[in-house]
């Protein structure tokens, strides 16, 4: 266990080794998708090319949350230093630490960003550069605009004080954060049993699928981010039928228009027109 502590406790100070564990979870889901694909993808052009357009979302996100680190190891070393947040208060031991950090940075940085985003108009604006993409995919994942990065950014930092999570419980989240995340997006096919079973703790593929569902209220549901619970325990789970899911927005978006980098970019920036 020390080892673990240890090897995340710094992992912050090494960005390149952080994007390489993402970038082996992002080719692993990849190949498995294109092996058991969930739904058939109709591609604009092809696979290649629609994920180019994602990643390079991806890789801003990433060099804006590279900066936001700063925060995050000052917010940490805070609370760590004034006895601050739950972990603290509680004296929990490393598993239960681990545990307690994880959900409290989910609940705010996961379910109740993302939940705040569909609610106010301006915050989904930007948002919908994610519900845009027509073929949801593993590169999917992490498409959001700059804008939105920054957005859950700060709400990350909420979960560290609230939590008074220590380094190692921040990045071990953060981690399983990034690789769930391009899991519950990838388009792969699951037995349904499976699918279910997973849905009862961790957020699963097909659960996630609905939330891509073009339209609403289905759009509206299944916020979470690593963790079911919060959806289930807030009345916003939902299901529905593999057969009836199109990726997608019914309004807002040109449906051509899904991987055209400067328009996605400057859209969110324009008012809305239902």
């Amino acid at each position: 266990m020390n080892a673990i502590i240890n090897y995340f406790q710094s992992l912050e100070q090494r960005p390149l080794e952080r994007l390489a564990i993402f970038a082996g979870g992002l080719m692993l889901l990849w190949f498995i998708e294109s092996a058991v694909p969930y739904i058939h993808l109709t591609y604009k052009k092809n696979k290649s090319r629609h994920a180019a357009v994602n990643i390079v979302f991806t890789v801003i996100h990433f060099i804006i949350h590279t900066f936001l680190a700063i925060f995050v190891v000052l917010i940490a070393d805070w609370t760590n230093k004034h006895g601050f947040g739950l972990t603290n208060w509680l004296n929990t031991g490393v598993f239960m630490t681990i545990l307690v950090s994880a959900l409290v940075m989910d609940f705010f940085a996961g379910w109740t960003s993302h939940i705040i985003e569909h609610r106010i108009p301006l915050f989904w604006r930007f948002h919908i550069i994610h519900h845009a993409d027509n073929n949801v995919d593993v590169t999917t994942g992490l498409r959001h605009h700059p804008m939105e990065s920054v957005w859950r950014g700060l709400f990350f930092f909420i979960g560290i004080f609230v939590s008074g999570a220590p380094m190692y419980a921040v990045m071990i989240y953060q981690t399983f954060l990034v690789l769930i995340t391009g899991f519950t997006h990838a388009n792969i096919s699951l037995p349904a049993a499976l699918d279910k079973a997973i849905s009862f703790v961790f957020v699963s593929p097909n659960m996630h699928k609905v939330h891509h569902h073009w339209k609403q209220p289905y759009t509206d549901s299944n916020y979470g981010a690593v963790f079911s619970i919060w959806d289930r325990l807030f009345g916003t789970f939902r299901t529905m039928n593999r057969a009836d899911i199109k990726y997608g927005l019914d309004q807002y978006y040109p449906s051509d228009k899904d991987e055209d980098f400067v328009y996605l970019i400057k859209k969110p920036f324009r008012k809305l027109k239902q």
